[in-house]
């Protein structure tokens, strides 16, 4: 079982290589007569795809997404949704020279030993290419959420610290992440954070990153209390995303450098509002959402894929060396912030879903 499947209700498959001729998703379990176009799809694509600024991958793909099938009219008939990008800027011959050489850091190895095959050209389905099905699935989610919920349904990623250099998320400012080309919320940090990726660029090295992902208008009671809770689904959710390496819950690992009275976010009730003084639990207890903001975040490790020689082995067990030449992004986790997104909302779907189905609501 190679587990290309995610989601118990809502549900989607993603399928295809980095430079197969093209990469797609269905996904199953949507509701029927929810309004969905290809544009809905393409805006959320947009945001994620390649080639956009001199701080990312100069691959260059429009992802046009092409529904398929699932929709009539222009609503969803409840039946799968499949959809398909197809791939167009591919250069396969960059990657000739480190066919039989894993990458340190890379899944190279991993997928060797595991398939006894590999598909070098362009890493092929470990690479991150794969994530655009993920955020056409999310694209979905976001729409049958924004009907069922409302208009004060909301999610917003940014990237809060990218390698060394953090920012003030109390300046978290919704609109300037969207005018930015690091998702950046803080804006008296950008042009530092300019110089900073570029001399990491021109040194032919990478750096990683932390992406934050706030939901906004999720009802109190989605999630359970033992084995699916909702924090241990975003978990997994954000883990599954390449290259990512630990995430956070509110104040996650942090949480452990607290007192009792620290971390306890106390609960007052003014008429039929209940309010909570913090977040620290970043609007989940018990595994069940608390009607405050969702609150998590993921770091993403510097992408392995660099210029400078590092040592390995090949295919065949023996000492050698690598450079990786081509094109690549010198932070993956800038291009993260949509891909979160939308496993946040794939995630939240699903669960208000099984809510339904469970306490009938």
């Amino acid at each position: 079982m190679s587990f290309n499947t995610f989601g118990k209700i809502f549900r989607f498959t993603t399928w295809g290589e980095s430079h197969g001729p093209a990469i797609g998703c269905v996904v199953d379990g949507c509701p029927p007569n929810i309004n969905i176009s290809e544009q809905d799809v393409q805006k959320e694509l947009n945001k994620r795809k390649p080639g956009q600024s001199k701080f990312t991958t100069q691959r260059k793909e429009d992802d046009k997404v092409n529904i398929l099938s699932g929709t009539f009219e222009g609503k969803t008939t409840g039946t799968p949704i499949s959809m398909i990008i197809y791939n167009k800027d591919m250069r396969s011959r960059d990657y000739e020279t480190i066919k039989n050489k894993f990458r340190p850091g890379h899944a190279d190895y991993t997928y060797f030993n595991k398939y006894g095959i590999r598909d070098y050209r362009g890493g092929g389905r470990q690479s991150a290419r794969e994530t655009a099905s993920r955020v056409a699935a999310g694209a979905i989610a976001k729409k049958v959420l924004e009907k069922k919920i409302g208009l004060k349904y909301n999610v917003k990623g940014a990237v809060t610290q990218l390698g060394m250099l953090g920012c003030d998320k109390k300046k978290w400012d919704d609109k300037f992440i969207s005018k930015n080309p690091f998702f950046c919320p803080d804006k008296s940090i950008l042009k530092l954070w300019e110089k900073y990726l570029l001399s990491i660029r021109k040194a032919g090295s990478s750096c990683g990153a932390v992406i934050e992902i706030r939901a906004r208008g999720v009802p109190t009671g989605l999630g359970a209390p033992i084995y699916s809770k909702l924090d241990m689904d975003l978990a997994s959710a954000m883990m599954s995303i390449n290259a990512v390496k630990g995430v956070n819950i509110g104040s996650g690992m942090n949480s452990a450098q607290f007192t009792g009275e620290q971390n306890s976010d106390e609960i007052s009730q003014s008429g039929k509002k209940t309010k909570f003084n913090s977040n620290n639990a970043g609007g989940i207890l018990g595994g069940i959402s608390s009607g405050q903001e969702i609150v998590v975040s993921f770091a993403v490790k510097p992408t392995s894929s660099i210029i400078s020689k590092r040592k390995t082995i090949d295919r065949f067990g023996k000492n050698t060396s690598i450079t990786v030449k081509g094109r690549h992004d010198p932070c993956v986790g800038i291009r993260a912030v949509p891909i979160g997104e939308a496993m946040m909302h794939c995630v939240l779907l699903d669960h208000y879903l099984l809510n339904n189905a469970q306490c009938n609501s």
